[in-house]
């Protein structure tokens, strides 16, 4: 409400301002030149305020709200069919996009330090048209302690055999079980996780309900990461 009022005021005395400012030109009432500078910077300031009272703050990344203490922002999105790539932010850092020019089809993986929140390494491994070996020894590289944030594009499931899954279940996947042909799914977990992530979406392939044809709709994704403590 004080807001609200504030911005109403701040109408107000703009209005009056450059109304004031503007008859005083029409009418060539004789102002003394300081004081109709000051009459415009104030009616500028006026509206500055009011814009900058009224727009509501930007977080890391886009998310919805602020991430508390000790906590790295993330927002990542699945590719939209097989034009538009995956997107994956953190700190408000993109790590990941097709402007960025550094997405491919299959699974894109982005790798961060779970201490200091430095990206380490992203990579993408093709699942329909490639080898799925490259990838498995990919995941079994990755150190204790780092995040790994995974999106889906085109098709990320056709060259996923039972050793990659276990390994990516073990960052605290449950989706990737059930993972198929053309799902869109954006996961974020860690190497030494004790628990399952809360941070993973999953949309099945269906002709029934796919937004574009042979694809189903984009699924996007935000949160907080808890940063490891030592």
């Amino acid at each position: 409400c004080f807001c609200i009022g504030a911005a109403k005021l701040v109408v107000v005395v703009a209005i009056f301002l450059l109304t004031f400012y503007v008859i005083s030109q029409v009418f060539e009432i004789k102002m003394d030149a300081n004081l109709g500078h000051i009459f415009a910077h104030l009616s500028l300031k006026c509206c500055y305020f009011l814009l900058t009272a009224t727009k509501p703050p930007r977080y890391k990344c886009g998310i919805s709200k602020a991430c508390p203490e000790k906590h790295f922002a993330f927002k990542m999105a699945s590719g939209a069919a097989n034009v538009v790539g995956p997107k994956i932010c953190v700190e408000d850092n993109v790590l990941m996009s097709g402007v960025k020019n550094n997405v491919g089809r299959g699974i894109n993986v982005a790798l961060v330090n779970g201490k200091t929140g430095e990206t380490i390494d992203t990579k993408f491994f093709d699942m329909w048209g490639g080898d799925v070996a490259p990838f498995i020894e990919f995941l079994k590289s990755i150190q204790d302690g780092t995040i790994v944030l995974m999106g889906t594009y085109d098709d990320g499931a056709t060259k996923l055999n039972e050793e990659a899954r276990k390994l990516i279940a073990e960052l605290g996947s449950t989706s990737i079980t059930n993972l198929g042909f053309r799902d869109n799914w954006v996961f974020c977990g860690g190497k030494g996780i004790k628990t399952k992530s809360p941070f993973e979406q999953h949309i099945k392939n269906n002709k029934d309900t796919n937004k574009y044809e042979g694809w189903p709709e984009v699924v996007e994704m935000e949160g907080c990461i808890p940063q490891k403590q030592d």
